[in-house]
């Protein structure tokens, strides 16, 4: 049975990451390997200036795997460099508890943590299920169940992972499965502004996504339309149509 490497931002104990191991467990050897404690938003973070602890985790006499004092992009690397004898066949990201589309994707803890798989040259899937509000993981983690062989048998190109979001409704409603675009939807961040005991001013980031899209089939569009939007992510950032451009400056200074 292939290896496969669980792991995301909401931490080991997470509902979501536990329904993925439940579906993934039937059809491969799977191995948890998250941060010990909820790291959502920490985008691409590593940590160099504290040590990184891996504590073992046994439930009911079984072995699960691994809780990381860290972040996702470092339970990502003790995964490839340190605890595994070899680099397992797979990365899953997930099922993380609200969606990763448009620009959140350069937030997410969750997608980061399948780009710096790439970045190390193991395949990588992450998936979201866009809701906060009473959210069932059951479809979704049904579907990467379901999807996971796809990516073991076709691979991925070099460098690329997908990142899967998932519709928040009844697996009879989901219309289907497509792939899709990043899209611009972003969130409009307000800021509230409150006082502490001591009169001091402290801020609470708040704010909603804007959906703004300019072109069909982006993934917050097709998300909107209740499928699974399945979106090809490449951590190299360049935008080629700019860079040509920008070869007609004359830089001779």
């Amino acid at each position: 049975m292939p290896m496969i490497v669980l792991t995301n931002d909401d931490g080991f104990d997470a509902p979501g990451i536990r329904a993925l191991h439940r579906e993934i467990s039937k059809i491969a050897e799977v191995i948890i390997i998250a941060p010990e404690t909820e790291q959502s938003a920490m985008g691409h973070a590593i940590t160099l200036s504290n040590p990184l602890k891996a504590r073992k985790v046994v439930e009911n006499g079984e072995f699960l795997g691994y809780a990381i004092k860290g972040t996702p992009a470092d339970s990502v690397k003790l995964a490839i460099t340190v605890l595994l004898d070899e680099p397992p066949e797979l990365v899953i990201s997930g099922i993380n508890l609200g969606g990763n589309f448009g620009t959140c994707v350069i937030y997410s803890g969750t997608v980061s943590a399948a780009t710096e798989a790439t970045i190390m040259g193991v395949p990588a899937v992450a998936i979201s299920l866009n809701t906060f509000v009473e959210p069932d993981f059951d479809p979704a983690a049904d579907f990467i169940r379901k999807f996971t062989p796809l990516v073991l048998e076709n691979g991925l190109p070099e460098g690329v992972a997908l990142n899967i979001n998932v519709p928040p409704v009844p697996a009879d409603q989901i219309q289907g499965a497509v792939f899709t675009r990043q899209g611009k939807s972003r969130v409009i961040e307000e800021f509230e502004e409150r006082k502490d005991p001591r009169n001091n001013t402290y801020y609470w980031l708040a704010g909603e996504l804007r959906f703004d899209e300019s072109e069909p089939g982006t993934d917050s569009e097709m998300l909107a339309e209740n499928y699974i939007a399945i979106t090809p992510i490449h951590y190299d950032l360049t935008n080629f149509t700019a860079l040509e451009s920008l070869k007609q400056w004359k830089l001779d200074f």
